[in-house]
């Protein structure tokens, strides 16, 4: 019976454990091209080399095989219900991380402990108050990107307060939002969002822009600078 349980639970770590560290899944991300799952800080650092899928070979995207990735939150939480300290091990490596990256705010206990916000002023983005409180926290700046000549201008002006902290699962798709409201533009205006001169997809989260596409991280380059602009049809 004893060895019937550990043939059990071997087949089924099988199943929870990622295939390019050999550990337990942090943070469980399928590439939705074949389904196969890894941790996210190892699929992300795979996809950074190669376009291919590390479990099956198959070409994920030609281009931009990051944006073929989602969160598994559902396999997540029943890994954490199975692997006892598993969530505050988790947890406290995460904390470490932006600790290190500097990406605490001046005086704060840690990048969990003060409630997140958009600028001075609290964005509640249409959630009935929910500002993810327990997440850590990132500075930006968002810069208003100039073109000489380009359509929109007239209307898409810099920010009085261009620094503001905020969760660090905040999307593009809600920093857009947030300028519609600041810069006074309709909420169907259409803004780009770049990093390093890269369009950054409306789903991208700052701590994935963070590690992803911001090159210049370091103290020297704190805070991350994000650039706005009037939205250009290449079409």
């Amino acid at each position: 019976m004893a060895t019937q349980r550990k043939h059990l639970v071997r087949d089924f770590n099988r199943h929870i454990t990622c295939s390019i560290c050999c550990g337990y899944l942090i943070k469980p991300t399928a590439v939705t091209e074949c389904l196969h799952t890894f941790c996210k800080s190892c699929i992300v650092q795979h996809f950074e080399e190669s376009n291919e899928c590390p479990e099956c070979g198959i070409q994920v995207h030609e281009t931009n095989p990051l944006e073929m990735l989602r969160l598994d939150k559902t396999l997540e939480e029943i890994i954490f219900k199975l692997v006892p300290g598993l969530r505050d091990k988790d947890e406290q490596q995460e904390s470490e991380f932006w600790r290190k990256n500097k990406l605490k705010s001046n005086g704060a206990d840690g990048p969990r402990a003060k409630k997140p916000c958009l600028s001075d002023e609290e964005e509640d983005d249409g959630k009935g108050g929910d500002y993810h409180r327990s997440d850590p926290q990132i500075a930006i700046c968002l810069d208003c990107l100039r073109n000489n000549g380009q359509s929109g201008e007239s209307i898409v002006k810099g920010l009085m307060k261009k620094f503001i902290r905020c969760s660090t699962r905040v999307t593009v798709g809600t920093i857009k939002k947030f300028l519609c409201v600041k810069l006074k533009l309709p909420s169907s205006y259409e803004l780009d969002v770049l990093c390093n001169g890269e369009i950054m997809g409306k789903d991208h989260t700052l701590e994935f822009i963070y590690r992803t596409r911001w090159r210049l991280q370091g103290e020297s380059a704190y805070p991350m600078v994000l650039e706005y602009r009037p939205r250009i049809d290449f079409g």
